[in-house]
């Protein structure tokens, strides 16, 4: 699934192709992409016509259109959805589910496409939902927020009787960080994902801290992780962070900061990477 990185560098894309245009048109091809927005396929698009895009925001792994109208579209890309620019008359492309078609513009393409093979992805109009929708104020902010509150974090993260990885997934605590990124984050900062939140010294959270956003602005820099053609820009384009992956999906290779193989652990239906010599099991875990 898209973790912060990639979905921030789809809103950057946004942000570049769609704010200040107006929706002009809209086809639903599939109404499974809407079953969150009760009202059904035809209200969605009733009112999404004639309004202008004001801003392209996210929340953790969520992302929005501001709308004039003061509404959100939201937008989840769950495991393989994709928000894509085309020109108009462009061949549809296998599991587009809904497209949009903006205002002219001298060089920008007029069309917004949703597109979403397994469909576990989304998008609804959130009333009132410009600044922030409510569907999704629960979500904590993330590391890369200017408002993210590092000291509110740590005492948080301590009073939370887990195990540090764990607490990294928790959306209502930080948001945006998902399986890989939290593994990458751990490894830079020394720490084992299965170490007791209750444990860690206000000094390790802060190089936690630290690690996780060095992870994240390096992942954005590179487009993202794309292990698939799934994952992809708003022009289409992979990013390329797989290549810089420290431990994720490294199992037996060496660690590229001491040499040992990089062990694999079964956590939470799926996977841990860790470095054995550079993350040491603690003696109390919590998984």
């Amino acid at each position: 699934m898209p973790e912060l990185p990639e979905v921030e560098v789809v809103r950057r894309g946004l942000d570049r192709v769609a704010v200040d245009r107006r929706i002009e048109a809209v086809e639903v091809y599939h109404p499974r992409p809407l079953r969150r927005h009760l009202a059904g396929a035809d209200d969605f698009a009733a009112r999404l016509r004639g309004v202008r895009v004001e801003a392209a925001r996210r929340r953790g792994k969520y992302l929005w259109l501001a709308l004039d109208s003061g509404d959100g579209l939201l937008a989840h890309l769950g495991m393989s959805g994709q928000l894509l620019v085309r020109a108009t008359g462009s061949p549809p492309v296998p599991h587009l589910r809904v497209r949009l078609a903006l205002s002219a513009h001298r060089s920008l393409p007029p069309e917004l496409w949703f597109v979403d093979q397994r469909m576990f992805g989304g998008l609804l109009i959130s009333t009132g939902g410009a600044e922030l929708p409510a569907e999704i104020a629960h979500i904590a902010r993330d590391p890369l927020d200017e408002l993210f509150d590092d000291a509110g974090f740590a005492t948080r993260l301590r009073a939370r009787r887990t195990g540090i990885k764990r607490a990294l997934l928790d959306q209502t605590l930080v948001s945006g960080i998902g399986n890989i990124y939290a593994d990458e984050a751990l490894w830079l900062a020394r720490l084992h994902f299965a170490r007791p939140t209750e444990t860690l010294r206000r000094g390790e959270v802060e190089r936690l801290l630290a690690s996780v956003r060095q992870v994240m602005q390096a992942a954005l820099a590179a487009g993202g992780t794309s292990f698939d053609a799934l994952y992809v820009d708003v022009d289409g384009q992979s990013g390329y962070f797989e290549r810089s992956l420290a431990v994720y999906g490294r199992t037996d290779q060496p660690c590229i900061r001491c040499g040992r193989p990089i062990r694999r652990d079964p956590f939470m239906n799926r996977s841990s990477f860790t470095c054995p010599t550079c993350q040491p099991r603690p003696r109390r875990a919590r998984w």
